[in-house]
């Protein structure tokens, strides 16, 4: 084995199926590919205080939904450490060392801090602490010493800055911090699943999710409405698939094996695309297959999920360890760091002997 994965989410809501293929999906699979020395897996309470500090119940109330979600998908305690991130102040002051480390105008030029920050209407009031995430993340993933972070593609540039400050910092104080490599969805479909109702990302604020957690007759009813191509108005009528959501969905949770268990005339995805394209095939019966499929996926989640919440004893007992164990491995990072930037005063002696030197003592 060989390397350390440091990831995690905002817990600003439960988790829905646009996180499981962008990236749950794919930490459970690196879970148990047994290539990693250590997984620590974040739930990043104190990132969401960035754009929701006057609801702070929002965030609390849904950390444990967040913990359900991960173990409901298969993340292993007893492999994965889940934690949360405000209960490790390490971050807090590894944060501080490296604001020093980048300019205003870089965080600026941030393609994901931009467009957050425009969709949250924050363009003329931004608060200092949703401005300086990035930071904050470079702050989490350096503080394991992470060689990879999963993660969908709209956090590359969050990557790309910690790799800059690792540079920065390793150049000026010496070779201590580890640059991380992002790890993307080998699933094209998975790199950003629609929205239900065909906006371009699905997004808890605008009510578009299908959510890991949702029964059933929820999933049901979310995909039976969904959007699908405006022009398919008749069967007969040819249909697009590119941009279709009901055929990204499939893309990204589609077997084979389903056709012959749910839609026998076909024997794979791509000859019911080519019918859908040619006119003959129906919105619903395609909307009824995908419905299929998915309560195929999520059964197990869900069934997961049910025997997690009778024991929420257990939950927390998981995030105390976890917690414990994240806040061992940053507080060995940080004394590092302050080692090679000298600032560990009462080690050694430190300022007693540099005010020595400085005055030929």
């Amino acid at each position: 084995m060989s390397g350390i994965i440091l990831t995690g989410d905002r817990p600003t809501g439960k988790l829905h199926v646009g996180h499981f293929v962008g990236s749950l999906r794919q930490r459970v699979a690196l879970q148990n590919s047994n290539k990693f020395d250590e997984i620590f897996i974040m739930i990043a309470d104190a990132q969401a205080l960035t754009d929701n500090a006057d609801n702070p119940g929002k965030v609390r109330e849904n950390i444990i939904e967040v913990a359900l979600d991960y173990l409901s998908v298969g993340i292993d305690p007893s492999v994965s450490n889940i934690f949360i991130q405000s209960q490790i102040p390490q971050l807090t002051e590894l944060t501080f060392y490296y604001m020093n480390l980048v300019t205003v105008s870089r965080l600026q030029r941030n393609p994901t801090v931009k467009a957050e920050i425009q969709m949250r209407n924050f363009e003329t009031s931004i608060p200092v602490g949703f401005f300086t995430y990035p930071i904050s993340q470079a702050a989490d993933i350096t503080a394991f010493k992470a060689t990879a972070v999963p993660v969908g593609e709209d956090q590359e540039p969050m990557i790309e800055q910690t790799r800059e400050i690792v540079r920065k910092f390793n150049s000026v104080y010496g070779e201590v911090l580890v640059e991380p490599e992002i790890v993307l969805p080998d699933n094209k479909a998975c790199l950003r699943l629609p929205g239900t109702d065909g906006k371009a990302k699905m997004s808890k604020s605008l009510g578009n999710c299908i959510y890991l957690s949702d029964t059933e007759a929820d999933v049901k009813t979310k995909v039976m409405n969904m959007f699908t191509d405006p022009d398919h108005l008749k069967v007969t009528d040819p249909g697009k698939v590119d941009g279709n959501p009901v055929f990204t969905y499939l893309d990204a949770f589609c077997k084979d094996e389903y056709f012959a268990q749910y839609c026998p005339d076909y024997a794979c995805l791509d000859e019911m695309k080519a019918h859908y394209k040619r006119g003959g095939l129906g919105d619903v019966k395609v909307k009824k297959f995908l419905l299929a499929v998915l309560n195929e996926e999520l059964a197990p989640i869900r069934a997961r999920r049910a025997e997690y919440e009778s024991r929420l004893s257990d939950v927390y007992d998981i995030l105390k360890t976890g917690t414990a164990v994240a806040e061992k491995k940053a507080a060995e990072t940080l004394a590092e760091v302050k080692s090679a930037m000298k600032i560990d005063y009462f080690e050694n002696d430190v300022i007693l002997r540099a005010y020595k030197e400085k005055n030929g003592r």
